[in-house]
């Protein structure tokens, strides 16, 4: 009898540990005033993701028909605006992982509280049974997505979702998120019972003429924007 319960929760232990969504949808937060909000054409790309690519009724919905996210993750105050006019469409929570700068803080302390967070996030994707087979939305810092710095800086640690989610295992995946490119998806997928990423597709948000002032350049690309527009330029996260 002892051995037979020691099986189950054995068995009950590897079951949960393959608990990986489906699909994990990364995207990084949208265009920023200063540290702790969006800029005027942030909240613009937040509204158009909504009604494009994330919301109840997007016209180009990333999710198939009769599917819905599961959850929308945030790190910060940024990612969390951008997400939540299409967790609202939902009436979905957004999981939040908060990182916040603090004033005094040095960028050295904002950057190990961003690992921590970024790696109880990860462990949270790839081991929680509540995901399992779902699909989930996350926006995210740009330097935690992929940054080739970070990941050697921190290497025994793993720090960037690039890292903790072994996308780095998959051809094409970029080793660096871009200081200017505000406008992609990273699609990850998951086969079956599996918490190994299986395929990686890299998508251009376009919104045509509907948001003609949200900048949709090319990856790795100039942003176009100015200290004009209202938006910090050339900020680090």
């Amino acid at each position: 009898m002892l051995i037979r319960l020691v099986l189950a929760l054995l068995l009950a232990t590897a079951h949960a540990a393959i608990a990986a969504p489906s699909r994990i949808i990364i995207l990084r937060h949208g265009e920023r005033a200063d540290s702790w909000k969006l800029c005027e054409i942030g909240e613009q790309r937040a509204k158009a993701l909504a009604l494009t690519y994330l919301g109840r009724d997007a016209a180009k919905s990333l999710f198939a028909n009769g599917e819905e996210p599961a959850f929308f993750f945030a790190i910060t105050l940024h990612t969390a605006e951008l997400a939540s006019p299409s967790a609202s469409s939902w009436n979905k929570p957004i999981i939040f992982f908060s990182a916040l700068p603090e004033t005094g803080q040095s960028k050295e302390d904002f950057t190990k509280a961003l690992n921590r967070r970024t790696q109880e996030a990860a462990r949270g994707l790839l081991t929680n049974p509540a995901l399992k087979g779902k699909t989930v939305v996350v926006v995210w810092e740009h330097k935690h997505i992929a940054n080739a710095e970070l990941d050697t800086k921190f290497e025994r640690e793993g720090v960037t979702l690039r890292q903790l989610l072994n996308l780095d295992i998959l051809p094409g995946v970029p080793k660096t998120w871009p200081e200017d490119s505000y406008d992609y998806f990273w699609i990850v997928d998951f086969a079956e019972n599996s918490n190994v990423p299986s395929k990686f597709t890299m998508m251009k948000q376009e919104f045509g003429t509907s948001f003609p002032q949200v900048p949709s350049n090319d990856w790795d690309t100039p942003d176009g924007l100015d200290p004009s527009s209202g938006c910090k330029t050339k900020v680090e996260d």
